[in-house]
């Protein structure tokens, strides 16, 4: 299983930021979104300009039980700006947000970015 491969990785070198990354994907994968999110939050610790780790916790936040669409926008965003406004993703992720928090306008907007960024989220 993907999570003990990455907890023996952290073991050997608990500074490694992916270890910690992968792992907080598995787990989100697995539907463990509190475990992913302290792994996120560890990978960030340790790398707070990785952008992706920011995108994943929101994701995390957002599939949550209950939801923290507010968290999950503030990571989208840091997203964004550490990843120079190129993030798809990331903008197509807060559009989802937006749109549940029933924020229509913002949500559109950053639909059409994303969609401008890359035509998978079009």
């Amino acid at each position: 299983m993907a999570v003990g491969e990455y907890t023996r990785a952290i073991g050997v070198n608990p500074n490694y930021t992916d270890s910690y990354f992968k792992r907080g994907y598995s787990y989100e994968k697995l539907d463990q979104d509190q475990n992913a999110i302290s792994d996120y939050n560890k990978a960030i610790q340790l790398d707070p300009d990785y952008a992706l780790a920011y995108n994943n916790r929101g994701s995390a936040y957002h599939s949550q039980t209950p939801h923290q669409y507010q968290l999950a926008i503030n990571d989208y965003t840091k997203s964004i700006q550490l990843d120079g406004n190129n993030d798809a993703m990331a903008y197509n992720n807060r559009s989802l947000a937006y749109r549940a928090l029933g924020q229509p306008t913002l949500a559109d907007a950053d639909k059409t970015m994303a969609c401008s960024l890359n035509s998978q989220y079009c």
